[in-house]
Parts: structure tokens; sequence; C-alpha cells
């Protein structure tokens, strides 16, 4: 078998082209399917591209090539089936590939862009994708046209054969493909109507299962390569620490031990044999730390000094609608309440790690990154190459949730340790306490609210107080506009509530905890603050909370929220009766260009022990690729939104993580699992994400439902730390 170092850079992309998952596959098959790998290269050879997404081969069988990646939500398979509607093909004969980086970079950025995050996979890429695919039929249509003699205006495409309908001839799109790929792309090709798609919205088996259910995907983890060494990583426990010394003495003589290597903030080992031996090898390694100034913060010295944006007298204002003071002056009822949320980790099921070999002649990594451009970049500049010397090899990733988006520092460090050690592989992976205790967090947030309501009930103001850390305030500068982070007041500066008198405001406090974006990033703590105050309203109006909220929603602006919340009330049976003891919440919000609502039912014993029994989650996200792939993100989303509320919490203590793996930061488990049902209601004519929508009216339909069963408000998470038995 090859080493990469002596592969040609075409015999690379060929064996990128032919088993999909490029070099990563062609190391791990095992010796007896070496052959056919070269077989499957042989036949790259003879591919014609037809555009830069599609390859068609003479067996008729087409290449759709996918630039973002996998990470659960299915658009491994999604992607494709916006080219192959288009392209009028015979789905059973479509397979997809990662695109290559480099071949992206090379030619132009000619895939866009290669970035997997914010529910964009599908929403963002759809137009140009199903132009591809349109361009692409075109053209298989136009080199028939020609082999015939026959106008183009003649011959129709349909199920991977091109037949002109005059004469019924017929011909296989493989039959044309090497015409097809010299003609020029058409620019502008005609789209098909939503009402012919016969793929689009139709259940398609995803690509990616049924190798991820027998084992044989291949994620980052599981590179091998020849001559691997492996490394394990230390970090400073606080956040903004240094290594002060290290005695690389101690472990000199373990089983392994190749080398230990002193990084500014950190410590790595590297071992060979396996992961075990390097991860042995650090744990016995006398370390010592300087810890730096912040030592001494907690989550209390964090909660407090939150506490002082809340009550600051001024702070930068997000949205203003008419006179807020008049109408708290003239109020017959005033409501006002503090709401909190925790930092959360993202405990991703792959953890981070990294693969990289460095040579004179290139570098070539293997990372679970959403991102492979920009990993390359981080790489480049890392190994002080150009990027054109870099190869990312685009796997799938074990779980993603915006961990592995902004920030790729496990690349980073395996590239510096891989310089060290030219012509080895070396894979670094960081241990689950490594992972929790040096993530990117969801920011904590205190959030004030107040309300006034007329002697009718009719709510007449709101105003708003949020005092949060900024994510995006030192990587994405121009999101932060008049010192508001205009992600972080998504849900309450674009609410579709028709207040006659709003006044919101934001206080950024940033923390030395590292913030990143978590699924759904504002959209899990805001809807959290929103919905349940809106619910404390219902109850100080009187009102049921779900005609509250449709009250509420009026305009055309509210339309499509007041849509997916009338399915869902209407899905749960709102106003039917229900077993003793049991009680429902709801809530609703917009996010991510989608509409979702959710209604859940639980209950609560004598002895404050909670269950939730039924929830029924709804989308509307205008179209939809593959109804399955939707139903699953909803479905993935309640595990992953009632985990966060029952049980996510990331404390601070003497300036570092408490939380260190699952045993305290825990998942939810199958007993807990209540029976959910989705509800699909895509109204057309707009595209939303569906991979993050879903988690947003989860935490407070629960909490809503818990205050009808026990009359207690719960105005912080996690659930785990409150007492819940009835008031």
């Amino acid at each position: 078998m090859k080493q990469i170092s002596n592969m040609s850079r075409r015999s690379f992309l060929l064996r990128s082209a032919a088993v999909g998952g490029g070099l990563l596959l062609e190391v791990t098959l095992p010796k007896s399917s070496v052959a056919e790998a070269e077989q499957a290269s042989s036949q790259a050879e003879t591919s014609p591209e037809v555009t830069a997404w599609v390859l068609i081969r003479p067996d008729d069988t087409i290449i759709i090539r996918v630039a973002r990646v996998e990470m659960g939500q299915g658009n491994f398979t999604g992607l494709p089936m916006l080219v192959a509607e288009e392209l009028a093909c015979d789905w059973s004969k479509v397979q997809a590939e990662y695109a290559s980086t480099s071949e992206h970079l090379r030619r132009n950025r000619i895939f866009r862009t290669m970035l997997t995050g914010g529910s964009r996979s599908i929403r963002d890429s759809q137009e140009y994708l199903r132009t591809a695919g349109a361009a692409a039929r075109l053209m298989l249509t136009s080199a028939a046209a020609r082999r015939w003699g026959v106008q183009v205006a003649e011959c129709v495409a349909e199920n991977s054969l091109i037949t002109h309908t005059p004469t019924q001839r017929q011909v296989s799109f493989g039959a044309v493909a090497a015409e097809a790929a010299t003609l020029d792309i058409p620019e502008s090709p005609p789209l098909k109507d939503p009402a012919d798609w016969t793929l689009l919205g139709q259940p398609a088996q995803r690509f990616d299962i049924p190798d991820k259910v027998t084992g044989k995907t291949a994620f980052a983890i599981d590179t091998r390569l020849p001559g691997m060494v492996y490394a394990a990583i230390a970090q400073c426990p606080v956040f903004g620490g240094s290594l002060k010394s290290v005695d690389a003495n101690k472990i000199a003589d373990m089983r392994g031990v190749v080398k230990v290597l002193p990084l500014e903030d950190a410590v790595v080992v590297v071992a060979k044999e396996s992961w075990w031996n390097a991860q042995q090898a650090l744990r016995a390694l006398p370390i010592e730390w300087d810890f730096g100034e912040h030592a001494q913060v907690s989550s209390d010295s964090i909660l407090e000094f939150l506490r002082e944006g809340i009550q600051l007298e001024k702070a930068p204002v997000s949205r203003q609608e008419g006179d807020i003071d008049s109408a708290f002056t003239s109020a017959a009822t005033t409501i006002e309440a503090d709401y909190y949320a925790p930092y959360l980790e993202h405990a991703t099921m792959e953890p981070q790690n990294c693969t990289a070999l460095y040579t004179e002649q290139r570098v070539d990594v293997w990372a679970p990154a959403q991102n492979s451009e920009a990993t390359a970049a981080v790489t480049a500049e890392t190994a002080n190459v150009p990027v054109s010397r870099v190869e990312v090899h685009k796997v799938h990733l074990g779980g993603g949730f915006g961990r592995r988006g902004l920030y790729i520092e496990f690349v980073r460090q395996a590239v510096r340790i891989a310089k060290t050690m030219p012509g080895t592989p070396v894979q670094l992976i960081w241990s689950r306490e490594e992972d929790i205790q040096h993530g990117r967090y969801r920011p904590v947030a205190l959030v004030r609210m107040r309300a006034a309501l007329n002697a009718s009930g009719e709510p007449t103001a709101w105003s708003v107080r949020q005092a949060e850390q900024s994510i995006f305030s030192a990587v994405r500068p121009h999101l932060i506009r008049d010192g508001v982070d205009i992600v972080g007041v998504r849900t309450f500066a674009d609410a579709p509530y028709a207040f006659p008198n709003m006044h919101m405001e934001y206080a950024m406090r940033n923390t030395h905890v590292p913030p990143g974006p978590w699924r759904a990033v504002a959209h899990t703590h805001n809807p959290f603050f929103r919905e349940s105050f809106i619910d404390e309203l219902a109850h100080a109006a009187g009102q049921d909370p779900y005609q509250f909220r449709r009250t509420l929603l009026q305009g055309p602006q509210a339309s499509k929220d007041l849509a997916i919340l009338d399915a869902v009330a209407e899905a749960a049976g709102w106003d039917s009766p229900l077993p003793e003891g049991v009680h429902r919440g709801i809530a609703v919000q917009d996010s991510y260009g989608s509409y979702t609502a959710a209604v859940i039912e639980a209950s609560v014993n004598g002895a404050g022990e909670l269950t939730i029994h039924r929830v029924v989650t709804g989308i509307d996200c205008g179209y939809v690729a593959n109804p399955d792939s939707v139903r699953a993100q909803l479905e993935g989303s309640v595990v992953y939104g009632l985990t966060a509320a029952l049980y996510g919490e990331i404390t601070i203590k003497a300036g570092r993580v408490e939380q260190s793996n699952f045993h305290d930061y825990r998942m939810m488990r199958l007993a807990e699992m209540p029976t959910v049902e989705v509800v699909l209601k895509p109204t057309g004519g707009f595209w939303g994400g569906a991979g993050e929508p879903g988690m947003a009216p989860l935490a407070p339909a629960l909490c809503n439902a818990i205050f009808a069963a026990t009359g207690k408000r719960i105005r912080s998470l996690p659930l785990k730390n409150h007492d819940l038995r009835p008031a």
C-alpha cells in the first residue's frame, strides 16, 4: 500500500473520487479490498464531469458531490436530492461523495461554501444545487440531440434516459455523458415548478445510515495510517492560564512514550501503539500550571456580574416601539420576573480529534470539522505552508452541534505536533474530560422581563433587559451593532407578538469562560425566557395559554407562527381531557427561517418526580427535501433539548469547569423518553432550516406544563436544581 507522501496529486484525486471517503477509506480498507479500490479508481478516470457537482459513469452510475458535511442531520442525502430532482435521473443509481477541499480552492471556490452550520445546508444551497442539476440535464439532452441530429426541444430527460419524443429513440445518461461534458454549462436553466417534483418532498433512504448501523462508517477518530502515533493532551484547567513547568523525565520509561511536547497552555504526550498509552503516560506526568488572574472566578461571581448588567441604569437598545413609560404608568397589572440559563457544553459523541501528516510536499488532515475550507486555512497557517499544499479529508462527524464550526483548536494542535515529526502521522484525541472541560459553551444569560396588562387582561407593554455573554464579539465583530449582539437578541428583537409598546435592551457581560454556538444558539435559552413569560402573562390575565398566544399573533408577520401553533395544538388535542394528574404546556418560536411549536404533556407526583408523557412538536420549513430527515431532526431535538432542560449545566469553580464526564453531565436515558409525535406542515414558498429550529419550543413547553401540574413557575434551568413537589 502506498504511503501518502508518495502519491501523485492525480492519483490522490482519482482515489478520492472513487471511494468517497478519500484516502481515509483507502488506508482503512483490508488488503483484500485494495483491488476493489483500484477498480473504482479506474472507473473514476472514465467518469465525465458534466458539472462540478455531477459525474456520470458509462454504466449510468451518477456521482453527486456534497460540499457540506454529514453530522447526523441527513444532508449527505438531502443535498444530492436537490441536484437529482432537476437532473431527472434514476435515484437508485445515485451515489454521494464529498467534494475535495483542495479542488474547491484550486477551482476558485467552485462549490460555493464548505461550511455546515446554522441549519443552512439545504436552505442556502438549494437554488444553486437545483440549478446545477438542471444545467446537467440540459447538457445531457443537448448531447443526445446532437448525436441524433434533432432539436433539443424534441428531447426529454427522465429517469436517467433521454427520449426523442417523435421517434421514441432513447439513450442513457452514461452513454452521452462524455459528449455532454464538452458543452458549455448553461447559466440560468429553467427549474421545475415545485408541483412537478417527483423526488423532493418524498421520503428517501439516507446514504449514511446503513454503514453507520453496520459499523462500517469511518469517522475521523477511526483514521488509521501506517506508522501512526497517538497524542493525548492536557490543557490548563483554568481558561486563560498557562503552563509553568513539566517534568518529562518522570514518564520517559513508560510503555510506548515517544515524546513530551510542552505548549503555551497545554502539554502533549505522544506514544506508539495506542492513544491509551499516551493518555496513561499523561496522567502520570507531573505538570505545574499558572492559573492566572481568573482562578477565583465561580458560577456565583459570574451570576453577580450578570445581575450588575440587569441593574444598569441604561443599556444598548435592541428594539423600541411605542411609549413604554406611559403604558406602565396606566397599567392595571404589572408582572416582572428574572429568568436564568447556565452554560452548556456540546458533548458530541465523538470527542475532539484530528489526525495530521506533515511532509515537505504537503500536509494531510483528517478532522471532524464543520468547515473544511477553514480547516485547510488553519492547517496552512499552523504548518506555515501555502494552502495549496494542504489536503483536508472530509469525513462524517460524530456530532457537531456548532462545536466544530468556529472553533477547531484541535486541528491547530494536531498540526503543531505533526510538524515536529515530519513523515509520521499523528492522531490527537481529547479525552472526554478534556472535551467537557475545554469546550466552547453556550453562554450564561440572565433576563429581566416586565409586562403591563390593562383592566381587560390585554397586554399593553413589554420590556426586556438581557444580560449575557456575547459569542460573536471576539470572532464576528460585524455582528455587534451599537453594543448589541444581533444574534444574541433573537427571539426578543424579532418577536412576532403584537405588543403596542416594547422596549428591549442588551447588556453584554463577557467572562473568561469561552463561549461558542451551541445547537440553535440564542434560540435555546431565549425561547425559554420569552415563552415562559408569555405563559405568566396568560395566567395573570386569566386566559388559556394557547388562546392568549393566538390573540397576540396577529398580522401578516405572525401568520406562519400562528398556523404552526394551531397545527400542533390541534394534533395534541389541546382542549381534550387528559388523564388525572397529567397537564399540558405550549410554546411557539420561529428560527432559522422555519416556524415551530410544541405541546408537552407531563405529570409530577407528590415526591416531586417528573414524568414527561408526550411531546407533540411541529415545523413549517416551507419546502422539504427529505421528510424522513426533517422528522428525525425534530425527534433528535427532543432528546437533545429535553436533556438540556432537565440536566444541562456547566458550573465554574476556581476558574475551571466542575463537570468532567457523562456521570455529572448526563443525558436523558431510554426510560425517560416520552412518546414523540412530529407534525410536518410545509407551506411552500420558502426554504427554512430543520436541524436547530426544533430545539426552540421544548424547554418552555415543558416548564409551562410543570406550572400547570404544580403551580410552580420555573425561571431557571436545569430542572434538576428544582424541588418540583406541588405547591
